[in-house]
C-alpha cells in the first residue's frame, strides 16, 4: 500500500540519507534555468521535512548544490513547538498560534518561535513531550508538543 504522504523530490546530496531533516528553502534565481526544477521545487517553502529513502544513486547536476542532488522520497517532519498546555491533547486537530506569553529565555527561543509552523496552520499534536519550565516562561502555562503540519 503507497503512503499517500510520501513526496519524491530532487535533494541536495549531502542531505539524501535517510532520516536526514531539513527545510526547504524554496526557489532560487538560479533554478529559473534548470530542466529539473519542477522535480525540485514540489515541497512548500518554509517547511520540514524528512527523508525517508533515497531512490537512486545517480547524481544530477545543480545549479545550487555542488555535490549535486539526488532522487528521493521525503514526507513533512514533526515540529518541536510549545502550544497552550489546553490544546496539548495527543491526536488533536489544532490551529497553531504562537505563545502570547509576557517573557521568555533564550532557552526556549526554538519552541516559542518553531521553524516548519506558521500562525493559524491547522496541526496535529502527535506527542506530548512535557511541560515548558516555568521559570523558562512567564505569563503562560506551556507545554512542549511535536506538531504534524
Amino acid at each position: 500500500m503507497a503512503d499517500n504522504n510520501i513526496i519524491i523530490t530532487l535533494i541536495g546530496s549531502r542531505v539524501a540519507k535517510e532520516g536526514e531533516e531539513f527545510i526547504f528553502l524554496g526557489e532560487s534565481r538560479e533554478c529559473e534555468k534548470c530542466k529539473l526544477k519542477r522535480t525540485c521545487l514540489n515541497l512548500e517553502s518554509g517547511r520540514r521535512y524528512k527523508v525517508m529513502k533515497v531512490r537512486s544513486n545517480t547524481v544530477h547536476d545543480c545549479f545550487i548544490h555542488d555535490g549535486g542532488v539526488l532522487a528521493a522520497e521525503v514526507e513533512s517532519a514533526p515540529v518541536l513547538a510549545a502550544i497552550d498546555s489546553k490544546k496539548a491533547v495527543e491526536g488533536a486537530k489544532i490551529s497553531y498560534e504562537k505563545p502570547k506569553c509576557e517573557e521568555y529565555d533564550d532557552a526556549v527561543y526554538d519552541l516559542m518561535n518553531p521553524e516548519g509552523v506558521r500562525d493559524q496552520d491547522k496541526c496535529t499534536v502527535v506527542k506530548v513531550l512535557g511541560n515548558v519550565d516555568g521559570e523558562s516562561v512567564s505569563g503562560c502555562s506551556l507545554k512542549k508538543v511535536e506538531l504534524k503540519v
